[in-house]
């Protein structure tokens, strides 16, 4: 189960409400409210914090048996907080992280319930336009097929994570969110369990998205995310599609690229025509020709010029949105390109990445020379990966974006 926390949800669930619901609505739903500042941001007494949050759930028209049903969850889980604290996952590299994550057993479930479901499936693609291997890699890396949906209390854990001083303005819209769940009767209070930061269901949607794409697809008139599939599959691909899948394209496509290559240009920010990369020697995975036409791709070198390659289309930028980790998001379009059918990506023999504490002295010593890494978190992110390209250009290295022990000798 990977966590989704580290991406900025309620900046993408305004863009996707906006997608869906243009109008004089969406602008009341998404206007300041007015008695915001008599609310404490943050911190300091919690029984106060819980009787703020019951008054904007009261005045929001929430039902007072759900409010007090759901406050009475609430409480600060200091398991929650360690959590928040220490998100390392991600400082894997690509190969370890996505050679974990996309096992024997994840494919062959995943193809076995793709077949089971596929008239499900089909129906949603058909309504969304996102086809099922998308939504069953996400349902596989999430909760290996809705078999650990989590074990910590929603309700606590949002709770938790409101009253935090660290990113409150994030979560206590997703704990209104969930008071509305029970309101509606989606859920009971006892019954939401799932990720430590909120996130609930087979596919892990926070409360947000579960309240504004939840959609009861097999009509037994509630929409729960943990037990009936048909509403997981489709509420998970009008959430999708809420954040601009663009039907019948693809996503991401393994490919090779000739030794002389210019490296700069192998950079998710670098999107060119299609035509650009073929001209310059980039084929499909099998030798043959790339299409020569203006459909825009990025070309990425998850571990440099010696592993894996691959173009990523405007479709791979929602997997950006869902988790806007590099290493998570390549590895779920990767995963859902084998659900698709792809063959295995050459994995190549790419030089020894660095360790977290060696990367985090390479941001450091990025940051020395001007460069903004976004932290020394000792995760290689986008603007780590920046910072390196345009370091290794002006040592003469090829620019690859790639950091390595030879490169942090250098600096």
């Amino acid at each position: 189960m990977c966590s989704r926390a580290n991406r900025s949800a309620s900046l993408i669930l305004s863009s996707a409400l906006a997608l869906l619901s243009p109008g004089p609505l969406l602008a009341q739903e998404l206007a300041p409210d007015p008695t915001s500042e008599t609310k404490p941001a943050c911190g300091g007494d919690f029984s106060a914090f819980v009787e703020g949050v019951k008054a904007e759930a009261l005045a929001r028209g929430m039902s007072p048996a759900a409010v007090q049903s759901s406050i009475a969850e609430m409480r600060i889980d200091s398991r929650v907080l360690e959590r928040d604290r220490a998100q390392g996952v991600f400082a894997q590299d690509w190969r370890q992280f996505a050679s974990r994550m996309i096992n024997a057993y994840r494919l062959k479930e995943g193809r076995a319930k793709l077949a089971e479901n596929a008239a499900t499936f089909d129906k949603v693609e058909v309504e969304t336009g996102v086809p099922g291997p998308v939504i069953a890699s996400f349902w596989g890396l999430e909760t290996d097929y809705g078999a650990v949906l989590g074990n910590f209390d929603t309700l606590a854990a949002l709770a938790t994570l409101a009253h935090d001083c660290r990113r409150p303005e994030l979560f206590r819209p997703h704990l209104l969110a969930a008071i509305e769940i029970v309101d509606r009767d989606y859920l009971r209070p006892k019954e939401m369990v799932g990720a430590w930061a909120g996130e609930l269901g087979q596919t892990q949607l926070l409360p947000e998205e579960y309240v504004a794409f939840g959609t009861d697809g097999d009509g037994n008139g509630r929409v729960d995310l943990l037990r009936d599939t048909a509403d997981v599959f489709v509420t998970t691909g009008k959430y999708i599609q809420s954040l601009g899948w663009r039907r019948g394209e693809p996503w991401l496509q393994a490919v090779r690229v000739p030794d002389d290559f210019p490296w700069e240009r192998a950079a998710l920010a670098n999107k060119e025509p299609r035509a650009d990369f073929a001209a310059l020697g980039v084929t499909k995975a099998d030798g043959s020709a790339l299409p020569s036409d203006e459909t825009p791709v990025a070309l990425i070198l998850p571990m440099g010029r010696e592993g894996p390659a691959f173009l990523t289309y405007p479709n791979f930028d929602i997997y950006l949105f869902w988790n806007k980790s590099l290493v998570y998001s390549l590895t779920a379009a990767y995963f859902a390109t084998r659900l698709a059918g792809a063959e295995p990506v050459d994995m190549g023999d790419p030089a020894p990445g660095l360790d977290v504490e060696a990367t985090k002295a390479l941001q450091r010593r990025l940051v020395e020379l001007g460069h903004d890494t976004g932290g020394a978190d000792g995760i290689v992110g986008e603007a780590t990966r920046t910072a390196v390209r345009k370091e290794q250009q002006r040592l003469g290295m090829p620019a690859d974006g790639w950091p390595t022990q030879a490169l942090l000798d250098r600096l």
